[in-house]
């Protein structure tokens, strides 16, 4: 790289973490977006009793995971309709929620009910629920996306500040993309509502920017550091991947990733280089560097491979791309480089896997629908270091977050605090 090129990719870089610097788990995958956290102490075993630090039953369901903020943990729910386990009741009942618990005890602080717009989806599958999007926050204020009841923000005790409309479009899968902040924006993919990725002013809601013809992904956007040292934010759908400028929402670059279906894990990045998930069939993972313009497909396309997952998000780690597949209980690492298979392995009691991977240090936390969580080290030889059970019967379909020295699990029901005792 080139030194005159320093300074802007240092400025980049600092406006990528800003948000992140007085939380350290501010959203969705983490302050990198990538589900790597670097905490010591994080419990390799547990069980519904052993090295628990507590477990608070949650005000409402949800998919969303929890993220942090001073002395709070900030967590999405739902009640009053279709709740897992209970009367359907009715739709005029249905409220989201945004809720904050004490991050040393789990105690709740405050629950600030939110009334959705309606008619909502009145049937969605696999208990995905209402609640899916995870929360961003930074010291001004706490956002959440709520699908066609639109994108929220709130100040730290849990007041309303601004409400911005999305579209009105459903789906039977639900709503699922969770925002992001760069700079004084707030980004939200909203293809299943308007078919659009928006931008917003965070400060006051005021829509800034959008891009349309966003179909067929649920995935939630990254902005990454080109190897200029230019922002890209990064928007992966059926059949391409799209590298806008994310203060303007202009074009710069589109990919086919050959994904025949829809895309609903998050892009991990390193060096330049994107790679992706999605899709049930055929091409099923892609590499692509990032810094083009125009249509890249033949010269920034590193590589596809068939080999990938439905749901589930992978991380990056020494050069390899690890992940399991959300529905066949296997394993994979592939080389980041060529996407060569270096391991595939199927897990011992894997059930389907739609929470996120989550690397700390040198340990894969693998989290099924069960609640059962597999860790297995991060090399490139398959091993399993343990398999955990709570014994909840509920779904675990939140990604798991490490941060505090701890580990935190959300299932329907409850959330989950251990440590290593």
């Amino acid at each position: 790289m080139s030194l005159c090129l320093l300074p802007r990719v240092m400025v980049v870089l600092c406006s990528l973490v800003s948000m992140a610097s007085a939380a350290d788990w501010n959203q969705f995958r983490g302050p990198d977006t990538a589900g790597v956290s670097t905490e010591s102490g994080v419990p390799t075993t547990w069980t519904a009793t052993d090295n628990l630090a507590w477990k608070i039953h949650l005000p409402g369901p949800g998919t969303s995971s929890p993220v942090f903020h001073g002395q709070q943990i900030l967590i999405t729910g739902y009640s009053g309709y279709n709740v897992p386990g209970a009367d359907m009741g009715e739709p005029a009942d249905l409220r989201r929620h945004l809720i904050a618990l004490d991050r040393k005890t789990g105690e709740l602080r405050w629950n600030t009910p939110v009334q959705p717009a309606l008619p909502e989806q009145d049937r969605i599958r696999d208990g995905h629920g209402y609640a899916s999007s995870t929360p961003v926050v930074d010291d001004q204020r706490i956002y959440c996306f709520f699908g066609k009841s639109g994108v929220f923000a709130f100040d730290h005790q849990g007041k309303q500040l601004w409400q911005a409309d999305v579209g009105d479009g459903l789906h039977g899968w639900g709503s699922a993309a969770s925002p992001v902040l760069f700079d004084d924006l707030l980004i939200v993919n909203a293809s299943v509502e308007s078919e659009s990725v928006i931008a917003f002013d965070a400060a006051s809601g005021k829509e800034r920017w959008r891009v349309r013809k966003i179909r067929e992904t649920w995935t939630t956007p990254v902005v990454v550091a080109n190897p200029a040292g230019e922002p890209e934010l990064i928007v992966a759908m059926q059949g391409k991947v799209l590298g806008l400028d994310p203060q303007t929402g202009q074009e710069r670059w589109t990919c086919a990733n050959d994904i025949t279906w829809y895309i609903v894990p998050s892009i991990v990045e390193e060096g330049g280089v994107i790679y992706g998930l999605g899709g049930r069939s055929g091409v099923a993972s892609f590499a692509i560097r990032t810094g083009g313009r125009g249509d890249v497909t033949a010269s920034h396309r590193l590589w596809t491979a068939k080999k990938g997952s439905n749901v589930s998000s992978p991380v990056l780690h020494e050069g390899r791309l690890y992940f399991m597949n959300d529905s066949s209980g296997i394993a994979y690492c592939l080389d980041a480089k060529t996407g060569d298979i270096v391991y595939e392995a199927r897990v011992p009691r894997a059930d389907q896997i739609y929470a996120s991977t989550l690397l700390v240090n040198d340990r894969l936390y693998y989290v099924g629908r069960s609640g059962r969580t597999f860790v297995v080290a991060a090399k490139p030889k398959f091993e399993l270091l343990a398999t955990n059970d709570l014994d909840d019967r509920s779904l675990f379909h939140a990604s798991p977050v490490a941060t505090d020295g701890r580990l935190f699990l959300r299932s329907d029901k409850a959330l989950y605090c251990l440590e290593q005792k």
